[in-house]
Order: structure tokens, then sequence, then C-alpha cells
């Protein structure tokens, strides 16, 4: 299991030398130059290199956040994207250091990786929804192929009954809203139970689990992974439906794209449809209390002010709302 959460700011003494200091114990001299990558999670650095003419140029760092995963869990991510990288599935994976390729340093655990660039992709390009279509197929085709034995699963009881659990009782919903918004997401939870229902048994695989346009770099030879520090088991459609937005008829357009280069490599069940509005209410659950449970990283009021006020929480209220008719509607047809 996690470690038990610090009682301090979790990246409290990560200072720029701690960085270099870590990155030359596993055998990476910087020169002097640090970038902070976009991560609240975690923290993550490019970091340019000495003798950059032998070698690259820089490399990224990422320090994981303490008690949030185990060394197992964290290994077993290094061992899926590697699994990956090995097939020539375009994913970045860890850099392999004597043979290790999590590392420890000042009460840190950190792991490097190469430095890969790319753009945002287009997701209104149709072209480009299909080849993210073909290139998640590939990830599932070896995720199916054995289960982890250490990452969380995604379901309805770790993203939507526990951080409900733990909001009642965290002090952030306010006191006036507080029946309100226990009402919204007991009634909207109950949904997802239904959606789960009619979906029936469905195969959970291995998957990235965070499969957003941010997580994705895009080059002139097609789209590569940056990030699987959320991998976790579920089912398939939980890499898809973050790839589709608008309204219904845009929705059922994109996932046509997606499912035509996908289902070169992978079988799609479609009575996993079902779960498509069902998942996106579990990850805006399991989202509010995620910034809770960071309020005491000084990163997080800072980078989202509008968090724990009265307008936040009367918008999650009505969200809610909508989420319970979304999940009335039929799903999308395939």
């Amino acid at each position: 299991m996690p470690a038990e959460p610090p009682s301090e700011p979790p990246y409290a003494g990560l200072t720029p030398d701690t960085v270099l200091d870590a990155l030359a114990s596993a055998g990476f001299a910087g020169d002097g130059r640090l970038l902070a990558l976009n991560s609240y999670e975690n923290r993550v650095y490019q970091v340019w290199l000495e003798d950059a003419e032998n070698g690259p140029p820089s490399v990224v760092a990422k320090f994981y956040r303490p008690g949030r995963w185990s060394d197992a869990q964290i290994l077993e991510e290094h061992v899926f994207a590697g699994e990956l990288a090995e097939r020539e599935i375009p994913v970045v994976a860890p850099l392999s250091i004597s043979g290790k390729t999590l590392h420890a340093f000042g009460g840190f655990r950190f792991t490097v990786y190469p430095r890969r660039g790319g753009r945002t992709p287009e997701l209104e390009d149709r072209d480009t929804l299909e080849w993210m279509g073909r290139f998640i197929s590939r990830i599932h085709a070896i995720g199916a192929v054995r289960p982890f034995a250490e990452r969380p699963v995604l379901d309805i009881e770790t993203f939507g009954r526990e951080p409900r659990e733990w909001l009642l009782t965290s002090g952030f919903v306010p006191a006036d809203l507080f029946e309100a918004w226990k009402s919204a997401i007991d009634l909207a939870l109950a949904g997802v139970a239904r959606c789960y229902e009619r979906a029936g048994e469905v195969r959970s695989l291995r998957l990235h689990g965070d499969c957003h346009a941010s997580n994705v770099l895009w080059t002139d030879e097609g789209p590569h992974f940056v990030d699987f520090d959320d991998c976790r088991t579920g089912p398939a459609i939980q890499d898809l439906w973050m790839l589709l937005s608008g309204d219904r008829a845009s929705m059922t357009r994109q996932l046509g794209d997606v499912l035509a280069g996908y289902e070169d490599f992978h079988d799609f069940d479609p009575r996993e449809l079902h779960l498509l509005e069902a998942l996106r209410t579990l990850r805006l659950i399991h989202y509010c209390a995620w910034l809770a449970r960071r309020w005491d990283d000084p990163a997080f009021p800072a980078a989202f002010p509008w968090f724990n006020t009265q307008r936040y929480w009367q918008d999650r209220i009505l969200e809610l709302k909508e989420q319970i008719a979304l999940m009335q509607e039929e799903p999308l047809q395939a």
C-alpha cells in the first residue's frame, strides 16, 4: 500500500539543487538549466545536460508525489510502458539505468525519460481520430494480454463511492449546499450503477487511464503518449470517451472515426457504450475529491483559485444533474 501522506507540503525540499543532485545520482550531469513542465500531480522537469555532443541535450525527470503510489505500483507502470515500447508502439518509456527505472534521492522517488517533442493532436480532424483509434487499440491489444497485479481498478467504487464518502466528511462542501450536493451525487451514482447493469459483464484490461489530448504529443509520424501515471484496470471505453466532445451528433461521428481505426487491431464491445456517460460522471466526482485532497499543496490554490467557492459547488450540482439526464438517454451507436 502507498505510504502515509506527508504532514508538510509534499514537495517541500524539492529545490532546483535537489533536482540536479538527484539527476547526478542517476548518472546525468545537468548544466544548471531546468524547465518545469505542466504537471500538478507530480513534479516534472526538462533538464539540460552537460556534454550534449555525446548524448541527448536534455532529459525529462519526473518526481513522484510522496504517498500516492507504492514502489510496486510505479514499477508496474514502468513495465507496462516498456512492454508497449518493445512492441514498437509509440510511447515514451522510462530509461533503464543500471537495470533500474525507479530511483530515490533526498526523500523523493523519481524516474528519467527521454525527451520527446510534439504538438497537441487536432481532434476535430477525422483522420487524426482514426489514427488515434488505431494507436489506442494497439495499446489495448497488449493491455489485454495479462492483468495488473498492483495498479488499482477504475470502477464505481474507486472513482465514485469512495470519493463521495471522503467529500461528505471533508468539510469542503458548503453547509448551505450540502444536502443539495449529497442528493445530486447520490442520484448520479445510482445512474452510474444502472449504466453498469445495462452494459453487463464487459471485459477489463490494462489502460492508459487518462487518455486526453494533453497526454498525447503529435508529430508528422503520428501520436505518442507521454504519461502512464494513471494507468489502471478498466473497460476499453475509458481510453476512448475523452476523445469525444460536442453534441450527440458530433460525438456519434467522432466515435465512428475512432472505432474505424480501433477495430483494425482490437475488437470493441458495443455494450461498453452504456458506460460512456457513466465514466464521465465518475471522472467529475473523482476530480472534485482530487482537488480537495491536494489542497495542502501550495501549487493547487495558485492554479485552481476557483475551487471551493460557493459558485464552484453550485456548478458541480448542476453538472451532476446534467449527467443524470444524459445517463438516462440511449447510448451512442457505434
